[in-house]
């Protein structure tokens, strides 16, 4: 298949080869089967949206007796399924109780004998076929799969940011299912870093960032929260081998990936991927020139983030860090009306979404931490990231949250200003980052 192949494309692509005529769905991401929701529905049995932090209901209207939709009782996923409730004539709702499922919590770890009876139960009100094989593992349209269990086929989609993605619920649900795991670089939360490490912009602030840490040959690198690896491949493509780089993550899944990614890539010799957290950097004092975070402060004890970066850097040494900009407006290109007589759609869309963990920072404040843990000559710039692919994932990530705040009505108004951007060739949107560098005191 070509790089510009969709999803939709490829998860097809993915069931004729298994020899899957129809599937059950699981999945965090609702925008990875929107696609085959609305133009192959008769392939899909039960669909269920595991802890969603985005949705946009639009797609599921048609189909809505076959979602079940799980979510804790407190946080982003409650409202957001509460929202998609009204839209979703028929759809099931689950709630964990007393339970906050962020973007990055563990769910499936965290719940797993009640994830699996939920899936459980409402998939077998639902029918799909038996896959004629049992068990395999590959990787077919740029999908890798893993094939555990007998019984009707039930599609696991990557999670976001789950450390340990649905491996906790697999054994209960390949008891009754023919369990297939799906990863690789067009799905899940991996797909849309990658799409949003490709965008011009975010490209240009992350050079803007090496080139304010400004590696010297030889200086040894370390990323912290490395994801799948998006911005240490490019680093590598821009360095080569005159620095070695080290990037650490906390999430297991996403360091495999990280690392099947570099070698398609062609730069695995270059980067070393290592199990870490960034509260807890796995290295002594001093150990490397250059340290740098991008987009993981959000999630963590920022301050003790800092701190360990700073322990680990050697003297001299630079340090870069971005994170989200909750506190300045998120920017859509569309002719949307504002004022108090109209439906006040812009003051409704342009505050970016707050998914900020307690001790986590995504403001400008940033600045202050940096400096309070003793960083000199601090260069601070916080930048706007343009978007302006609406049919790749992290575009598609960031207007299902739009689209879940939205009445009918203004829907409408959405929809008609979108097609007229579209049609201008001026479709676009940008959301805000806060970035610094600064030095280590000799």
């Amino acid at each position: 298949m070509s790089d510009s192949s969709s999803a939709t494309e490829r998860l097809l692509a993915l069931l004729e080869h298994l020899g899957i005529g129809k599937a059950h769905v699981a999945t965090q991401i609702s925008g990875d089967t929107a696609g085959l929701a609305t133009t192959h529905a008769e392939r899909l049995g039960g669909i269920v949206l595991c802890a969603p932090v985005r949705l946009d209901p639009a797609p599921f209207t048609s189909i809505a007796e076959r979602v079940l939709m799980i979510s804790g009782e407190y946080g982003p996923t409650f409202e957001v399924c509460l929202r998609a409730a009204d839209r979703l004539a028929g759809a099931e709702r689950y709630v964990l109780d007393s339970y906050e499922a962020l973007g990055w919590s563990d769910v499936a770890a965290d719940r797993n004998a009640e994830i699996a009876a939920a899936l459980t139960g409402f998939l077998q009100h639902h029918g799909a076929d038996a896959p004629p094989c049992s068990v395999a593992e590959g990787s077919h349209a740029g999908i890798s799969y893993k094939v555990e269990g007998s019984g009707p086929a039930l599609l696991l989609l990557p999670f976001f940011l789950a450390p340990s993605q649905w491996a906790p619920v697999v054994p209960q649900l390949a008891q009754h299912f023919t369990v297939v795991t799906l990863g690789g670089r067009h799905l899940g939360g991996i797909a849309a870093l990658e799409d949003r490490a490709s965008m011009p912009t975010y490209r240009a602030m992350f050079r803007t960032l090496i080139d304010l840490i400004a590696p010297q040959p030889g200086e040894a690198i370390l990323d912290i929260g490395c994801g799948a690896g998006s911005l240490d491949r490019q680093l590598a493509q821009r360095l080569g081998s005159a620095n070695p780089i080290t990037a650490i993550d906390v999430n297991p899944f996403w360091l495999r990936e990280a690392e099947a990614l570099a070698i398609e890539d062609g730069v695995a010799g270059t980067i070393r991927f290592l199990p870490g957290n960034a509260e807890a950097v796995p290295f002594p004092d001093n150990s490397f020139d250059a340290v740098f975070s991008v987009t993981v402060l959000e999630e963590c004890d920022a301050d003790r983030a800092i701190a360990e970066m700073a322990r680990v850097t050697r003297p001299g040494g630079r340090i870069g860090i971005v994170v989200r900009a909750t506190d300045l407006p998120q920017w859509w290109n569309l002719d949307l009306p504002d004022s108090p007589e109209g439906r006040p759609i812009r003051r409704k869309v342009t505050p970016p979404p707050q998914s900020v963990a307690a001790k986590g920072v995504a403001d400008a404040s940033l600045y202050r931490r940096m400096k309070r843990a003793g960083l000199a000559d601090l260069t601070c710039f916080p930048t706007l990231v343009t978007l302006d692919r609406p049919d790749g994932p992290i575009w598609r990530y960031r207007e299902d949250y739009v689209l879940s705040l939205l009445d009918p009505e203004e829907l409408a108004v959405w929809q008609a200003a979108r097609s007229e951007a579209r049609q201008q060739g001026l479709l676009m949107m940008a959301h805000p980052l806060h970035a610094g560098v600064g030095r280590m005191p000799k």
